[in-house]
């Protein structure tokens, strides 16, 4: 049509068409190659399959051409590694306490960023098999600290073979202890087992199953928690979970009312590139103790990669954080004081308490230095306050807990602000130490010595100081592992600075020590075997006195001395 109208029948016509198709020819010829120039990078975070991130994972980028690149993760467990040609890799983490994990066949296409989440599993299990095996010498297994995030120490067992792949995906625990934890009413009995086990399903799926039963008349603490989560190729993580509670009263001017508990959880993580991190998730409560009360606790963070080595912060929470995995051993048997829900009495009458709190902070790594700055708000309504002594719930405004002999007062609203700053560094291979600065307002007693039925018009907002040190470490020769912490507040006060501190620099009021000691198991048992002291404020330290309804002088603390040792065994 066109050529029949005489468009072309010229001959400069012709020949400018014929230099843009040339031109055409050797731009379509070149993209391909220049495009193959263009690096791309491979990046993504190091978790635990509890959702940990795993700070100071090494990270090796194998290429085609037998290139290696080593990175290291963050404070967030986040690696990054650019300037990649594009191609086929091989991605291999190797953590202390965990089993190397290898992703290979990794494609990268020219100018692209390719984002791969690493999940690192333990050898919990594995030990069975290499004792089956006949290979479970000492000389062939380490006991090694988890660098600077103060994260479980865990036996590991070398050269694993993909045989045992299968067996790992199944994993529990039994404990025995003796001792309750003394944290008022719902702390537990002086003798409980504890029990978990955990199953992974298709390598992306995981269910479990844990609790805590105490001895006594008509089981009078209980906890029982069932678990599910899936890991999807996003690399994002939804889990969802059951909890049953009941602590049983220890008083009989209660009438016999027991707390029952039922809550149900959920939670998801997901990233946004290389740079955002989301995670959040919500519980409802409902409880019956005295009456009937629900409660609904969302909470939330956000964390902005502005560089490798920086992240900047924020967190939202309604409750108190569970402090298990910080003391530095997440295979210790859990604590039924580290479960909410903080109640309270005041007239007979159920006061649960209700807390918001919000933090921003920046934290950075500087060589084996891992440093934080954080500020924070909270406000807490019917705090539940920790008392010491002797008492009963005559009156309606204290719950007692026969086992430990501590109790819990309904205490006044705190509304907090302060700061904190964490300063983390690994001495040596094992021996790691963090010093914590926190600086808030506290509730205090006003005027000392008051009785304990009128102390609550007495309770004050005060500001207060606080310096914790803490050191962790492992003994080579006896493979002992322990915490030791002290924390030091310039002043009484009946409630922690900054008492959402979830950060490595967490310790409880005072001198504290955890100790954990592997005990032989002669290999004919198929488990490890592990024997666990836990001692707090062992110098009864922060009593702030009060009088009791018979005279005698009872306590608030932020922190009662307590005892507490037992067995855990790890299969």
């Amino acid at each position: 049509m066109l050529l029949s109208n005489g468009l072309f029948d010229s001959p400069g016509v012709v020949l400018k068409v014929r230099q843009l198709g040339t031109w055409a020819v050797i731009v379509a010829l070149s993209l391909p190659a220049w495009a193959a120039e263009r690096p791309g990078a491979i990046s993504g975070y190091v978790r635990d399959a509890s959702g940990i991130p795993q700070m100071g994972a090494v990270v090796e980028i194998v290429g085609t051409a037998a290139r290696t690149l080593t990175v290291f993760t963050d404070g967030a467990g986040f690696y990054s590694a650019t300037d990649l040609l594009p191609g086929l890799y091989t991605v291999k983490v190797s953590v202390p306490s965990f089993l190397p994990a290898w992703r290979d066949k990794v494609g990268l296409h020219p100018g692209t960023s390719t984002h791969l989440n690493i999940t690192l599993n333990t050898l919990l299990n594995a030990m069975r098999v290499g004792q089956l095996r006949g290979t479970s010498d000492d000389d062939d297994w380490k006991w090694t600290l988890r660098s600077v995030a103060n994260r479980p120490v865990l036996r590991v067992f070398d050269d694993p073979t993909s045989a045992d792949k299968q067996n790992r995906d199944l994993k529990g625990s039994l404990s025995f202890l003796a001792g309750s934890a003394a944290d008022g009413y719902g702390s537990g009995s002086d003798m409980s087992t504890g029990f978990s086990i955990e199953r992974s399903i298709f390598s992306v799926d995981r269910v479990g199953l844990k609790g805590n039963v105490g001895y006594g008349d008509g089981l009078p603490a209980a906890v029982l928690r069932a678990m599910y989560s899936h890991e999807l190729p996003d690399g994002s993580g939804p889990s969802m979970g059951v909890t049953v509670r009941r602590f049983a009263p220890s008083d009989p001017n209660l009438h016999n009312a027991s707390l029952q508990a039922l809550a149900l959880s959920g939670s998801d993580d997901f990233s946004i590139g290389d740079v955002l991190e989301l995670k959040f998730g919500s519980e409802l409560q409902t409880i019956q103790f005295l009456g009937r009360v629900t409660a609904f606790r969302p909470y939330g963070s956000v964390d902005l990669h502005v560089s490798p080595n920086t992240v900047v912060g924020y967190g939202y929470a309604t409750s108190l954080p569970n402090t298990q995995s910080e003391t530095g051993f997440d295979s210790a048997p859990a604590d039924l004081s580290e479960t909410d829900p903080r109640i309270s009495v005041a007239n007979f009458a159920t006061k649960l308490e209700s807390a918001h709190h919000q933090e921003l902070n920046v934290s950075r790594r500087v060589g084996k230095n891992n440093m934080q700055v954080a500020v924070f708000t909270d406000r807490v309504d019917n705090t539940a306050l920790l008392g010491t002594g002797n008492v009963t719930a005559a009156g309606g405004y204290l719950l007692p807990d026969m086992y430990s002999g501590t109790f819990t007062y309904a205490g006044d609203t705190l509304a907090a602000h302060g700061m904190r700053v964490v300063l983390e560094r690994k001495l040596y291979a094992d021996l790691s130490a963090t010093l914590d600065y926190a600086c808030g307002d506290v509730l205090d007693l006003a005027k000392p010595d008051v009785e304990i039925q009128d102390a609550r018009q007495w309770i004050s907002t005060e500001r207060r100081q606080a310096v914790a040190a803490k050191f962790s470490g492992t003994v080579p020769r006896t493979h002992t592992q322990w915490i030791a912490s002290y924390r030091w507040v310039n002043g009484p006060a009946l409630t922690p600075v900054d008492m959402f501190n979830a950060s490595p620099g967490h310790s409880d009021a005072f001198l504290n020590l955890f100790v954990r000691q592997p005990i032989p198991t002669m290999g004919f048992l198929p488990a490890h075997m592990e024997a666990l002291i836990d001692l707090r404020n062992l110098l009864a330290q922060g009593y702030v006195p009060v009088i009791g309804q018979d005279g005698q002088t009872v306590y608030f603390v932020q922190s009662a001395r307590s005892v507490r040792g037992g067995v855990t065994i790890n299969f």
